[in-house]
């Protein structure tokens, strides 16, 4: 994981309000993260949400997989990194880990799936895996 080599990087700070009584940053706020940094990540590969959109195409989540190994603080610099890959005909793979900047501290692994979908239904990504560099 930590000698992997990454498509894509994006650094935080965890703020006060991402935290719960224990202190810790709350579990929900890590897809938060992961998907900010999937978002980042497309839009850096020139890939927009909205052109897409209007030509009828969706970007969808099918399947979030995440191990949780190790607790965010409150104030915490850490950073998201991914890799994408393709499942199939039409799926998409994101691969994210999560590491705290102050020790390269292993802090979460996610795995999410997705599909682009046009009137509902799922479609090759086309011309997004050569956008992406899966071609």
């Amino acid at each position: 994981m930590t000698g992997t080599n990454y498509q894509y990087s994006l650094e935080f700070t965890v703020r006060d309000y991402e935290c719960d009584l224990q202190g810790v940053v709350n579990n929900a706020n890590y897809q938060h993260y992961i998907e900010h940094a999937r978002h980042e990540f497309l839009i850096s590969k020139g890939i927009s949400f909205v052109q897409l959109h209007e030509e009828g195409i969706d970007l969808i989540v099918t399947k979030v997989e995440i191990d949780y190994k190790y607790p965010l603080k409150s104030r915490d610099k850490f950073i998201v990194r991914l890799n994408i890959q393709r499942e199939g005909n039409a799926r998409l793979v994101f691969i994210q880990d999560i590491y705290r900047l102050l020790d390269n501290k292993h802090v979460a692994h996610a795995k999410v799936t997705g599909v682009a979908t046009k009137k509902g239904r799922p479609i090759p990504p086309g011309k997004l895996v050569e956008q992406l560099g899966l071609g």
